[in-house]
């Protein structure tokens, strides 16, 4: 059952979008709207909007939109009864429960306790006899019981039946299990564990929930790390290893390792500032959850070669992301873990020493640059400076690149002019670049080319203009909602997508129920609800009348005629005969 009407206006009432949205991102006055740097993509100048008078944002960089609870379903990462839930204890009202369909609250609930039970089952077999194999691993690893307990590590023995056994005791049913993806069905139907043989690694939210997991095999067989797929409550790409602890020790600064490993033994030396990513790149998604615990991220990542190129990979990443960025290396190519074990006791003070020295990820890149040129000649200097410049090109403070333009200078004896005007070349290219990207993104979106939520824009984009132009002047003189319905009925949209909104909006007007964003946002994705508020946010400050709006019928009624027109021409005689007498009948 939906929530109650009362329930919903309260809710609305007492959550106004800029205070709510002003809580996560710096928002500043801009006539009737409010405007501010996107929190769910990376920019420089802002293209985030949010409108108080109808209740609804919109970012005309990456096309997020929606109304409150679309941005706390976002910001949050919450489904729509999680974001519901939010705002009500946010206001102080209670949520009237049981008159909500909380299917998948209560899913999501049992996977959860699905999680918390394996990582009991996985920590109390790597304390057995069974678990002897890998207990001697983390022992190898000069890891201390408490450092395996602080973390949960556990072992899933080699029986492919152990877990599900186990929690079919618990009363844990096999599709749960395999929701939960702690199993798989077999081709003979019986469902089997989805570890065996593996040191397991409990990933743990920041509400202290286990979410997931991951698992080293001790053996050459691949994959060597097996990690859990997503699931209704796990997504690898949005969250950290080990930030529900380094959370509450970053004093501003957070170190991103490459595995679960290196994380917990830079935790047991004294780092416990020291996070992960889940066994895949960087995301945006992670550097914005860093962003909201530190200023500064010290790259950590192997000496090798995958590690050098990751660390290239998550450099201008979290520079978008806001964070200061510096890259950590380790002589002779050894990973933190292996460099903490091989110093000992004396591992903490060597690597905070370390730590202290690493330089920023400006001065790593130049370093990249210069170790592949050949500065004793003529061709190795320009080699190097035009590398150099296409890096200071990426900076965004002029005296930042002033200064190393002068550094620059007194190493290869070049000019410092001649170094600023290779970057200011370089910097018109990229700017050039980026303005040729965003007008080629909105002739596309103006068309409607690559429109997942209406794809049959492109093909109407006359039908498809005028319907949004009619549904933005529905929601914004709603009292004209009924002589418009009269005149036009829903089966007159030519898009699909369209038809539905303008279905949902006059329903609820015939109910006399409200029609703002969050009215009707439980009856639409994420991502339908950034399209609804596209089309709000694009007809906010024009002021369209009634004849307009009567001039958008038109234009949906003409198109309406000339596509049955052209079904016509195609259709079977038979067809046009019971066509026509449609009509006759009609007119009688």
């Amino acid at each position: 059952m939906p929530l109650p009407e009362a329930f919903m206006q309260e809710l609305k009432a007492r959550n106004d979008i800029a205070e709510v949205v002003a809580s996560y991102v710096n928002l500043r006055h801009s006539g009737r709207t409010y405007v501010g740097l996107c929190p769910f993509h990376m920019e420089k100048t802002p293209s985030f909007n949010v409108y108080s008078d109808n209740g609804s944002f919109y970012c005309f960089g990456c096309g997020a939109g929606g109304d409150v609870i679309t941005f706390i379903r976002r910001i949050e990462n919450l489904d729509y009864m999680e974001a519901v839930r939010f705002l009500a204890q946010r206001a102080g009202i209670p949520v009237p429960e049981n008159n909500v369909d909380d299917g998948m609250r209560r899913l999501k609930a049992r996977i959860l306790e699905i999680n918390r039970e394996a990582a009991r089952f996985f920590y109390a077999t790597l304390n057995s006899k069974e678990g002897a194999e890998g207990m001697e691993y983390l022992r190898r690893r000069a890891l201390t019981p408490q450092t395996i307990r602080h973390f949960g590590l556990g072992w899933a023995p080699a029986s492919r039946y152990s877990l599900t056994r186990y929690l079919a005791q618990k009363g844990f049913t096999q599709e749960e299990m395999v929701l939960a993806n702690v199993a798989f069905k077999g081709r003979s139907g019986q469902i089997i564990d989805r570890f065996a043989s593996r040191v397991m690694f409990p990933i743990i939210d920041l509400r202290g929930n286990v979410v997931a997991f991951g698992g080293r095999i001790l053996t050459d067989a691949k994959p060597k790390y097996l990690n859990t797929s997503d699931t209704p409550v796990f997504n690898k790409g949005n969250f950290l290893f080990a930030l529900n602890f380094a959370k509450n020790n970053a004093n501003g600064q957070l170190i991103l390792c490459e595995g679960y490993m290196d994380v917990i033994s830079m935790h047991q030396a004294g780092f416990t500032n020291a996070v992960a990513t889940l066994g895949t790149a960087l995301t945006p998604s992670q550097a914005r959850l860093m962003a909201h615990y530190a200023t500064e991220v010290v790259l950590s990542y192997d000496a090798d070669e995958a590690g050098q190129k990751a660390t290239s990979r998550a450099i201008p990443i979290l520079r978008d992301a806001g964070l200061l960025v510096k890259v950590l290396t380790i002589a002779g190519g050894k990973d933190p873990d292996e460099y903490l074990r091989t110093n000992g006791k004396n591992g903490y003070i060597k690597f905070k020493q370390l730590l202290e020295a690493c330089g920023n990820d400006v001065e790593y890149r130049l370093q990249k640059i210069r170790q592949s040129s050949n500065l004793q000649s003529a061709q190795g200097r320009v080699a190097y400076l035009t590398g150099a410049s296409t890096v200071l090109s990426t900076l965004e403070n002029e005296v930042e690149q002033e200064v190393y333009a002068g550094k620059l200078a007194e190493e290869t004896g070049v000019e410092r002019s001649a170094i600023m005007q290779l970057v200011k070349r370089e910097s018109e290219k990229r700017k050039k670049n980026r303005e040729r990207k965003e007008f080629k993104a909105f002739q596309q979106q103006s068309a409607g080319i690559r429109d997942s939520i209406n794809p049959e824009k492109a093909q109407n984009l006359r039908a498809a203009s005028a319907e949004e132009a009619l549904i933005a002047y529905i929601v914004q003189y709603p009292e004209n909602a009924k002589d418009i319905l009269e005149r036009l009925p829903s089966e007159k949209f030519i898009t699909a997508f369209n038809r539905r909104v303008y279905r949902t909006i006059m329903d609820r007007m015939k109910d006399e129920k409200a029609i703002s964003l969050t009215d009707i946002s439980e009856d639409f994705s994420v991502e339908e609800i950034s399209s609804i508020s596209k089309i709000l946010a694009k007809f906010h400050d024009v002021s369209v009348t009634k004849k307009d709006a009567q001039e958008y019928i038109d234009v949906i009624e003409q198109e309406y005629e000339k596509i049955r027109i052209e079904k016509a021409k195609s259709a079977e005689p038979q067809d046009i005969q019971e066509y026509l007498q449609k009509l006759r009948s009609q007119k009688k």
